[in-house]
C-alpha cells in the first residue's frame, strides 16, 4: 500500500468500482475517524487498517462529483482521488523532449476547471524523488496526507485539489532517494509570499484586462533598431517609496510614466522583479522564474503598470536572469535530492564569483524552463524586450575561474556550447512568436557575434550592452584635464571595432556602486566643472552611434552611490545646478527623438563620418534625410574662433550644452562663418546643414 501511495495514490484512493458496487477510499493517516458527504448525506467511512486507510461502499450510481471530504483546513471539496490527470500523455512527450509550448500552462500550481469542476492543478518535475506530496494551508502543511501521481517516465508528479481558490499557499514535499524529506516552493508559481517567507501562492495571470492594443499593433509593425531608443533603467523598490514602504506598481505607474514623458525617455528597464528572496540582490538571484516580485503587488498591479506605460507610449524592458540561480534551500537548488537544474560537477554547475548555480543548458526540461519563463513574461506581460543578465558567464566554461576550476567543452575549447545552442533556441523563439521585441545582452568578453543572426553562426540578439565603451568612456572622463589630450584614443579606439557588432551604450546601476562613484562624483575639477563633464558625458552618449541607457538618478546628478534601500534623493532637484542638469538632459532625450541622424543609422559605417579629433572631438551623423554634426570640447580651455574641417557644410548650432540654462556660461553660437565656432569647456555643440534661400 505504501508504495502504491509514493507513486500512484490514485490507483487506491478516491472512487472505485468492485463487483459489489463502488468504494470511496480516504488517505487519513494518524485519525481513528473519517466522515465525507454523499449526495447531501454525512457518512462515515470505515478504518481499513491502522495506517490511516478508510473506505465507504456506496452506490454504483455515485460518480466523483456527487460526494465531498472535508480538508483539515475545513474546506469541503470534491475528492482529488477522484480525478483522471491534469497532465496528459501528449503533456508528458513534449515535456520529456524539451518542446512544452505551453509549459507554462501545464506545470507549476494553476487555477483551473477540470471536468466542470473548479480548483487548482499541480505539476512539479522531480524524477528522482520517491515521493512527492502537496502540502499547504488548506492541509496544516501536512507532507503525509495529499501524496501526487508519479506522471509515467516524464518524471513530473501531478495533483488536481478541487476547491482550491486564488491566495492558496503552498509548497512540495520531496521525498528524495535518499529519505530526506525536503519542503521545496514551486519553480513555476506565478508569485510567491513577501519575504522572509517562501510559500508559493496560487493566482492568476489574466485577470487585468489589457488597453495597450495600438501599442502592440505599431510594434510589430515597426523596424525597431531603426527608432530612437533611449532607455531609463529603473529600480522598482528605490526609484520612489511611500514613507519607508516600497510603492504599489499601479501607484508608481502614473509618477513614472509622466516622468518619462517630462524626460524624453522611450522605455523604462525594470531591474529584476522576477521572484526574489534578498533585497540586497537587486532581484539578480531569482527563486522565481515565473514570479513577479509580491513586494510591490500582484500580477493584475505589475500587468497595470506596463498596460499604463504602453498607453503613454513607453516601452518596458524587462531584466532577465537565465544564467545563475542561489543556493536557497526551498528554491531549485538540488530540487529532488538530486542535482536536478544544475550541474553536478561544481567545475559546470557552481559560480565561485556570485555563490550561485549554473543551469545544466544540456537538459531539455531545463531548456524547456528557461525559455518557457521568457516566453510567459513577453505573452502574459506584455513586456517589448529582455535584457538577458550575464550572457558572458553562460557562453564562457572559465569564467571566473582559474587554470583547472573549468571542464573544457568535447572540442577541447572553453565555450560552453550548451549554453551557447540554448541562447540562439531563446531568440529563435522570441523573434518568431514576438516580432518586434528586443533581446538585448549583457555581453563583456567580446564573445563574437552576439548580435549575429542564428542563421549565420551568431548568437541571434538584437541589441549588446556596449561594456568596452562605457568602460573606455569612464575612464577618459575621470581623467585629470590636463592628461585628456593624451588620452583620446580610449575614445577613438572602439571604433576599431564598434561596426561588428550592434551596441546599446549602458551607463546602469553597475557603474554607481561598489565604491565606483556616482557618475558625477566619478568626474573631476570643482562643482561646476562636475556638472559641465557630466553634461559633456551625457550629451556625448546620446550623439555616439548606438542606442542608450541611463540608470536614475543620473539626469538630475548624485552625489552619493546608489543604495538599493533608499529613495533617490529627490530633493536635489531643488538646487540650481540639479535642477539645470536635469533640463539639460531632458532637452537632450527630446532633441534626439526628433532627430534620425542621431539613431537610423547606428550600426551602419555610413551613419558615422569623423571631422576632427585633434582639436575638438568632433563628428557627423548620417541619416536618410538629414545630417548633424556633432562638436565636443573636452578640454579646460574655451576654444574661441575654432575651424571646423566640414567642407560643403554650412552650420546652424541647434543645441548647445553649455546653455546657461543648463549651467554653463552661455558661450553659444548664434552666427556662424566660416565653419567657426566659439565652444566653452567641456561643452558640446549640436549642428545642421544651414538650408539654402
Amino acid at each position: 500500500m505504501q508504495k502504491i501511495l509514493m507513486k500512484d495514490p490514485h490507483k487506491l484512493l478516491g472512487l472505485h468500482e468492485l463487483p459489489e458496487g463502488k468504494v470511496i477510499r480516504l488517505w487519513r493517516p494518524e485519525a481513528t475517524e473519517a466522515a465525507l458527504e454523499v449526495k447531501g448525506k454525512v457518512c462515515q467511512a470505515r478504518a481499513v487498517d491502522t495506517a490511516g486507510l478508510f473506505e465507504l461502499m456506496v452506490d454504483s450510481s455515485i460518480g466523483a462529483t456527487d460526494y465531498r471530504i472535508t480538508h483539515p483546513s475545513g474546506l469541503e471539496a470534491h475528492d482529488p482521488y477522484s480525478f483522471l490527470p491534469t497532465f496528459s500523455n501528449e503533456d508528458e512527450r513534449l515535456f520529456s523532449l524539451g518542446k512544452h509550448e505551453k509549459i507554462a500552462e501545464v506545470m507549476g500550481g494553476r487555477l483551473t476547471i477540470h471536468y466542470g469542476i473548479a480548483g487548482v492543478k499541480f505539476a512539479v518535475w522531480a524524477p528522482c524523488a520517491q515521493a512527492v506530496s502537496l502540502v499547504g494551508d488548506f492541509n496544516h502543511w501536512n507532507p503525509h496526507l495529499h501524496p501526487m501521481r508519479l506522471m509515467g517516465a516524464s518524471g513530473v508528479w501531478e495533483l488536481f485539489v478541487p476547491g482550491l481558490k486564488e491566495g492558496e499557499k503552498y509548497k512540495f514535499y520531496i521525498l528524495t532517494s535518499e529519505g530526506h524529506g525536503l519542503f521545496k516552493a514551486d519553480p513555476y508559481a506565478l508569485q510567491g509570499e513577501m519575504r522572509p517567507n517562501t510559500a508559493s501562492v496560487v493566482t492568476r495571470s489574466e485577470e487585468h484586462v489589457w488597453q495597450d492594443h495600438k501599442w502592440l499593433e505599431r510594434r510589430t509593425s515597426d523596424a525597431p533598431l531603426k527608432q530612437p531608443l533611449n532607455i531609463y533603467e529603473i529600480h522598482m523598490g528605490s526609484w520612489k517609496m511611500q514613507g519607508f514602504e516600497f510603492m504599489n506598481y499601479r501607484t508608481v505607474a502614473p509618477h513614472l510614466a509622466n516622468y518619462c514623458k517630462e524626460m524624453g525617455y522611450t522605455h523604462v528597464e525594470f531591474m529584476p522583479i522576477m521572484g526574489h528572496p534578498l533585497d540586497e540582490s537587486w532581484g539578480y538571484q531569482v527563486t522565481g522564474f515565473y514570479a513577479i516580485s509580491s513586494r510591490y503587488g500582484t500580477i493584475a498591479d505589475f500587468q497595470y503598470l506596463v498596460d499604463y506605460l504602453h498607453q503613454n507610449d513607453i516601452g518596458v524592458i524587462f531584466d532577465w536572469v537565465p544564467g545563475h540561480f542561489p543556493t536557497d534551500l526551498h528554491s531549485i537548488v538540488q530540487f529532488d535530492g538530486t542535482h536536478l537544474y544544475e550541474h553536478q560537477d561544481p567545475r559546470q554547475g557552481y559560480h565561485p564569483h556570485w555563490n550561485t548555480h549554473i543551469f545544466n543548458y544540456g537538459r531539455f526540461e531545463v531548456i524547456n524552463f528557461l525559455i518557457g519563463s521568457a516566453l510567459y513574461y513577453l505573452e502574459k506581460m506584455h513586456i517589448d524586450g529582455l535584457r538577458v543578465d550575464a550572457v558572458s558567464s553562460m557562453v564562457y566554461l572559465d569564467y571566473g575561474r582559474k587554470k583547472g576550476e573549468w571542464i573544457p567543452n568535447e572540442k577541447g575549447g572553453n565555450e560552453n556550447l550548451e549554453a551557447i545552442a540554448f541562447l540562439q533556441e531563446l531568440n529563435t523563439q522570441v523573434q518568431k512568436k514576438f516580432p518586434g521585441v528586443l533581446m538585448i545582452a549583457e555581453e563583456s568578453h567580446a564573445f563574437p557575434g552576439v548580435t549575429k543572426p542564428v542563421s549565420e553562426g551568431g548568437l541571434g540578439f538584437h541589441l549588446k550592452w556596449g561594456l568596452g565603451w562605457m568602460n573606455d568612456t569612464l575612464r577618459f572622463f575621470q581623467t585629470g584635464f590636463d592628461y585628456r589630450d593624451h588620452r583620446k584614443n580610449l575614445l577613438t579606439h572602439e571604433f576599431t571595432y564598434y561596426f561588428d557588432e550592434q551596441y546599446l551604450l549602458p551607463l546602469s546601476h553597475d557603474e554607481v556602486v561598489h565604491e565606483k562613484k556616482s557618475l558625477l562624483s566619478k568626474m573631476p575639477g570643482n562643482e561646476w566643472e562636475k556638472f559641465a563633464n557630466l553634461r559633456l558625458l551625457l550629451s556625448y552618449m546620446i550623439c555616439h552611434p548606438g542606442k542608450k541607457l541611463l540608470f536614475m538618478g543620473g539626469e538630475f546628478g548624485l552625489w552619493k552611490e546608489w543604495n538599493c534601500k533608499e529613495e533617490l534623493p529627490w530633493h536635489l532637484i531643488e538646487l540650481p545646478m540639479h535642477q539645470k542638469l536635469k533640463c539639460c538632459v531632458r532637452d537632450l532625450n527630446h532633441f534626439y527623438r526628433h532627430h534620425s541622424a542621431l539613431w537610423e543609422e547606428d550600426f551602419s559605417k555610413e551613419g558615422f563620418e569623423w571631422v576632427d579629433t585633434e582639436m575638438t572631438f568632433s563628428y557627423f551623423r548620417h541619416a536618410k534625410n538629414e545630417t548633424l554634426l556633432c562638436v565636443h570640447n573636452l578640454t579646460s580651455r574655451k576654444l574661441e574662433n575654432v575651424a571646423i574641417p566640414c567642407k560643403n557644410f554650412m552650420p546652424i548650432e541647434i543645441f548647445n550644452t553649455d546653455s546657461q540654462e543648463y549651467g554653463g556660461y552661455g558661450i553659444l553660437n548664434p552666427n556662424i562663418s566660416n565653419a567657426c565656432l566659439n565652444l566653452a569647456p567641456f561643452a558640446t555643440s549640436i549642428l545642421c546643414q544651414k538650408k539654402s534661400t
